[in-house]
Parts: C-alpha cells; structure tokens; sequence
C-alpha cells in the first residue's frame, strides 16, 4: 500500500509541511523517511502512518526538537528498526524508550514512566483547539481503513468502496441519497461522511507550510 503525503497528513494529524520538513536531517537524523519513496514524489507505507501518528501524540507534550534529539538518542544506540516498531512514551517534558527493563531517557536523563501506548495512539486525540484526529481504523463512522483493503485507502465500512469515489460523486451533483443508484451498498449517511472526511483530506493540502 503507498499513501501520498496528503493522506498520510490527513491520517497522522501531521500538515503535509510537516512530514515534508521531517523528511530532512537537521543535526540529528530526519524524524521520517518515506519508507516506499522520497522522490520524485513521497510515498509513505502503513507503518510510516502509525509513525507519523506517535511524533504528532508525542509533540503534544515535548517540542519537536526534543523529539529529533529522542531519535538520534535511538540512532546511537544502534536501534534502527522502523520508528513504528518502538514504545515511545512522554514523561515531564522528556521523551523515554519503554522496554520489558523499565524506562530508557532518551533527552534528559530517567524518571517514572508515561506510557503512551499504541491503544491511545490510534483512538482520536486533540492536537491543538479545534483539531482532533480521527480514530485510524474509523476515522468516520461509516469509513474504515485496513491495510488489507483497497491499499489502505479509507472505504465505506463494509465494502470495499473508497471514500473518494463516493466524494466525487457527491461533488459533481448526486445527492447523497442517490449515491446508493450507483453503489447499492453505500448509504446516504455513509455518503456524507465521505464527503466529510474527504474535507478533511483536503485541509491537508500540499501548500501547508512546514512547522
């Protein structure tokens, strides 16, 4: 499955800036490099999503560069497994390793444990008022996302319609109680939840700057 920069934003809770700036290396390793392709255009994997997704859980409480300083903490330890396959957890203002052993400081110095565990990671959370990212495998409620599935694509829950090709649909004048005309399966709610979401995507647009 490959997902292009505006999806994986729209699915992290990342800008599309973002992830671009986090691409590059900045004195300690680029938080993330799309695991299908950097160029000429970036084409990220399920597993860079779920990556993604940590750093944006993360930066609610430390800063971006304490973050960076965490993974090249990593880096030195010779961990080089994909960022999705480790336990990051916030604890204060630093950033700790979480192994079977306890806790490992990867910024400051050890202290007691919070875990962020991958449960809260994949329900909705508040990255700043007003924006909350949807929850990864339902981000609305008539949408899911399995890997398994159209690629990854969000679907109309039950079928294996992409959310988009409902959108469009809606978008060039079929109401969404006739969407079902077309696509027996899709619902005139599950309709306007594509349409919503598909909204949601496009706030995540390639001109976002980079924070």
């Amino acid at each position: 499955m490959a997902y292009s920069t505006r999806m994986a934003a729209a699915l992290s809770g990342a800008t599309a800036g973002q992830i671009r700036h986090w691409r590059y290396d900045t004195g300690h390793g680029p938080v993330l490099v799309p695991e299908l392709a950097s160029r000429p255009r970036a084409l990220y994997s399920f597993r860079d999503v779920l990556a993604l997704r940590a750093v944006v859980y993360l930066r609610r409480e430390v800063s971006l560069q304490k973050v960076r300083t965490a993974l090249g903490t990593l880096r030195g330890f010779g961990e080089l497994e994909h960022l999705s396959s480790y336990s990051l957890a916030t604890e204060g203002d630093t950033i700790v390793l979480v192994t079977e052993r306890g806790g490992i400081d990867l910024v400051k110095k050890p202290g007691q444990v919070l875990l962020a565990t991958m449960a809260e990671i994949l329900e909705p959370f508040s990255t700043r008022p007003g924006v909350v990212v949807p929850r990864l495998f339902q981000p609305r409620r008539h949408l899911t996302v399995d890997p398994r599935t159209q690629g990854g694509v969000p679907v109309i829950a039950g079928t294996r319609v992409p959310y988009d090709v409902v959108a469009e649909l809606v978008e060039d004048g079929i109401t969404p109680d006739r969407v079902a005309d077309y696509y027996p399966a899709v619902g005139p709610e599950a309709a306007r939840d594509a349409v919503d979401f598909a909204l949601y995507v496009d706030s995540f647009g390639q001109g976002a700057q980079a924070v």
